[in-house]
């Protein structure tokens, strides 16, 4: 005889836990948010009660993150440095600049820029589409970092700190708000595909609970006869009539497409819905067993014998991911590609009450521009176009005066020629983590202003400089949260988002 007694059946709990990508306990800890948030006060989606109220006025419900992943040039963007036109070919002044490869001389850009917009707001060739709105973005062009290295700034553009392990910032929103709809994760990942440089931990829960990790789908679009797309190759957005003259080209959604293979495991393919019910219940007894033992729980026990429908979700699920359902006019508004997908998907999101949707580019460092900056012309015009409509389709669906828009990546390039790594030469620029431009737009954000400054040439932020911190404390104030007071104790400590830093951006702030 083995020694060995087995465990109790899982509780039905356990069980949500596990299936579905999460899904199911997702949804649970939703509808435990929503009905204490009925009582006045905010719980965590596990039921306890994190604050008896928002710290501040909430003026934001939820975040779309866009995020160009591999460093976006943002002195070939949207921060003109006329320095870099007179000086081109000449030393930086003050010597040598430390970033991750060797440099040489001052690269002016090769885009032009031009004024968009009642504020007059510089804005390059890269981005004539987001120059339709320039007047309702803010431009933080003074934002910095600590590592010229894409993991250690990926992981503080995304968790707070340099190192893996810690609680992304969506993580850290579900964890103080919940989700919106007990159908849906309140925090929710699109990418093509992975891995982007780190990867998972990007998006990971850390230390918190794990229903607040970020949970992964997919925006690829598959057209080719292998079922992918070259997500390198610039998107055609244009083509020509019958006279020759060019016209926007319509937005065509692959035949292939089917939302319920986005999301694994949502689509129980195996059992009838009467059978799942059927399973449901047997749970329900063996929920039963374990309270003969340890006693109920009165909150989580109401809501679960009021609110079941676990096993609904895992067809509910994929409605929001199918935009097949979107008009014409919608899908022609965003474009072709995964950016767009991306982009329209983390709206419809947004729309169903997910507090945070984070959008990368594709996987690895695709901006990573060292060899030619040039590339960046095929990076904007897939991201252009989609990126603007994210702003006008917010605006028409009612949800511009509530959603924060945050677009940026993990540092941005400098402002010289990159000269090491061999290949010749180059007319490419190195990681720049000393001063970038970030934006924010939405209802809540002063759009058509700036905010801070960097040198005359674009390398180090000497007005108003804006840690990561800083943006990460802005954002959750925005969101009625103070961003000392979100903490979680692990390791014989305390930890926040911010950790020992942070100050809001009080100055961007509508």
């Amino acid at each position: 005889m083995f020694g060995h007694k087995s465990q109790n059946p899982l509780t039905r709990r356990e069980a949500l836990r596990r299936v579905g990508n999460g899904f199911g306990m997702m949804a649970f800890a939703g509808m435990v948010n929503q009905s204490l948030m009925q009582a006045g006060v905010v719980a965590t989606p596990t039921g306890g009660i994190l604050t008896g109220k928002l710290d501040y006025p909430q003026k934001v419900k939820r975040v779309i993150f866009l995020f160009m992943n591999g460093g976006c040039s943002t002195i070939d963007s949207f921060d003109p440095k006329p320095a870099l036109e007179k000086y081109d070919g000449q030393p930086l002044p003050g010597g040598d600049i430390k970033t991750e490869r060797r440099t040489g001389e001052l690269m002016k850009s090769p885009f032009t820029f031009k004024k968009y917009g009642k504020c007059g707001m510089d804005i390059s060739e890269l981005w004539p589409h987001l120059g339709e709105v320039a007047d309702d973005i803010c431009w933080i062009r003074s934002v910095y970092t600590e590592i010229p290295n894409h993991e250690p700034s990926c992981l503080m553009m995304n968790t707070g700190a340099n190192q893996a392990g810690r609680p992304s910032t969506g993580a850290w929103i579900s964890y103080g708000l919940g989700t919106e709809n007990q159908n849906l994760p309140g925090y929710v990942v699109l990418c093509p595909d992975v891995p982007t440089t780190v990867g998972p931990p990007l998006w990971s829960n850390g230390f918190l609970p794990a229903i607040h990790q970020g949970t992964f789908i997919s925006n690829r679009v598959q057209t080719g006869q292998d079922g992918a797309e070259d997500e390198a190759a610039p998107m055609e957005t244009m083509e020509k009539d019958k006279d020759g003259k060019e016209k926007p080209k319509k937005v065509v959604i692959e035949k292939g497409f089917d939302p319920k293979k986005l999301v694994n495991y949502v689509n129980n393919t195996k059992f009838t819905l009467p059978e799942q019910r059927r399973e449901m219940d047997l749970l329900q007894k063996i929920e039963g067993i374990r309270q003969s033992e340890t006693g109920t729980d009165a909150q989580v026990e109401a809501v679960i014998q009021s609110m079941e429908t676990a096993y609904r979700m895992q067809t509910e699920a994929p409605d929001v991911f199918d935009v097949r359902k979107e008009s014409q006019a919608v899908l022609d508004m965003y474009g072709p590609g995964p950016v767009a997908r991306g982009a329209l998907t983390a709206v419809r999101l947004a729309e169903k009450g997910v507090r945070m949707v984070q959008l990368y580019y594709s996987k690895g460092d695709p901006w990573d521009a060292h060899a030619d900056i040039m590339a960046h012309k095929v990076n904007a015009k897939n991201s252009d176009q989609a990126f603007a409509a994210v702003i006008k389709d917010l605006k028409q669906r009612g949800l511009w005066e509530d959603t924060l828009v945050v677009c940026g990546s993990e540092f941005g390039r400098t402002p010289v020629r990159e000269v090491g790594g061999g290949g010749g030469v180059k007319k490419g620029r190195d990681h720049n983590p000393f001063g970038f431009t970030m934006w924010l737009a939405g209802g809540a954000v002063k759009g058509g202003t700036i905010y801070g400054a960097t040198d005359e040439f674009g390398f180090k932020a000497i007005e108003k400089p804006a840690h990561v911190h800083d943006i990460h404390a802005t954002i959750l104030y925005l969101m009625g949260i103070d961003h000392k007071k979100l903490t979680y104790r692990y390791s014989g400590r305390d930890f926040r988002l911010t950790d020992v830093a942070g100050n809001v951006l009080h100055d961007v702030v509508a």
